[in-house]
């Protein structure tokens, strides 16, 4: 897979840049049979009404009809499952930015409808570090990811719905416009969820987005560095936060995003351990930024440290790190970004890429 020639050497700078950010941000924050493949089978997606007014549901949002892809039909789609992925990272959503890594919701609406144009569709991080990847033929997957469980990304109204503003709103809106646009997220929380301390209205915001799709994971408790703690306080972080979780009614977390992206001693502790008798085992831990990530299907995807990308322009230290320079990239080299073959029981990739993947959970690889 090819990437910037320059990119593996000075990518360990731009993380230190995006970690050093996000600490200034943080700072001013307040306390049946399945139908052959077809084009028409491909692209149905969910109706207009049920993106606007989804329904609590046991199964996966939005996702299409399964397809059973062949050789032919995913050089005709030009399926690449070994392509890569934008995960985008986001932090306070405001009506008036205070820090860099700030967006307005009219900045977040413009990206978003973007995305949707241009094809991509969202999954949550439990989806993409499993691998469960269910995507319309020929379109492309994105995660959207919400740091630090700000007011701003979501709240109750009086009508029982997203307050105005938010980013669930923003995104239950561009959803409500373009039917094959999932509206999905992940929000990764600390021990205050979306800025509440009473534990009903806590548990009645996680339910209304564990029940509308999105996915509510462990950010720890207090949003320390982790690389500055003892293993054992490591463990306490991410158990204290998790026991909450399942209080307020969301599953065992699959995936954790490290706070300013920073990584414990050993590494392996911020994936898998345990404190107090309880333990955890992520699907996935997310980093802070600076490129896309590698498909889950890639032999070198390493699930313990999974490159996320800040959403922000083409200014300063995002001139070449951030959403705004990396879509444009993706949009200029089609070749390197995932597209999905509709099928996700088996992993669709042009003949050349066949020594980059690794088949997980027994799925069936098609070389064309």
């Amino acid at each position: 897979m090819r990437v910037p020639g320059s990119l593996p050497r000075i990518i360990g700078i731009a993380n230190v840049v995006v970690i050093t950010v996000a600490v200034i941000g943080l700072s001013l924050l307040p306390a049946g049979p399945r139908p052959e493949a077809g084009p028409k089978a491909a692209e149905h997606g969910r109706s207009p009404a049920a993106a606007a007014s989804p329904e609590p549901s046991a199964s996966p949002v939005g996702q299409p009809p399964g397809v059973v892809a062949t050789p032919e039909f995913a050089r005709q789609v030009r399926a690449n499952e070994a392509g890569l992925v934008p995960v985008l990272m986001y932090h306070r959503i405001l009506a008036k930015r205070h820090a860099s890594l700030d967006r307005t919701p009219d900045q977040l609406r413009k990206e978003l409808v973007r995305l949707a144009e241009r094809g991509y569709v969202p999954i949550t991080a439990r989806e993409f570090a499993s691998g469960d990847i269910r995507v319309p033929a020929g379109k492309h997957p994105v995660v959207l990811t919400f740091d630090d469980g700000h007011p701003s990304h979501f709240g109750l109204g009086a009508d029982g719905g997203p307050l105005p503003g938010t980013a669930v709103a923003v995104i239950q809106e561009v959803a409500g416009r373009y039917p094959g646009f999932r509206p999905v997220a992940t929000f990764w929380v600390n021990r205050e969820p979306f800025g509440l301390r009473d534990r009903a209205a806590q548990e009645a915001a996680v339910r209304w987005l564990v029940d509308h799709g999105y996915e509510v994971a462990n950010h720890t408790w207090g949003h320390p560095n982790l690389r500055m703690l003892k293993r054992k306080k490591v463990g306490e972080q991410i158990v204290r936060i998790e026991r909450l979780l399942k209080k307020l009614g969301a599953p065992p977390s699959e995936t954790m995003a490290l706070p300013y992206g920073s990584m414990p001693r050993p590494k392996k502790a911020a994936r898998s351990g345990s404190w107090d008798g309880t333990r955890y085992d992520f699907a996935g831990v997310f980093l802070a930024g600076a490129e896309p990530s590698l498909s889950p299907y890639a032999k070198k995807f390493d699930r313990g440290a999974i490159q996320r990308i800040q959403s922000n322009g083409k200014k300063g230290e995002c001139r070449k790190w951030c959403s705004q320079y990396w879509l444009e990239w993706l949009d200029k080299h089609p070749r390197e970004r995932y597209v999905s073959d509709g099928d996700p029981e088996r992993i669709s990739i042009p003949e050349a890429l066949r020594g980059n993947i690794v088949a997980k959970r027994g799925l069936q690889v098609i070389a064309y």
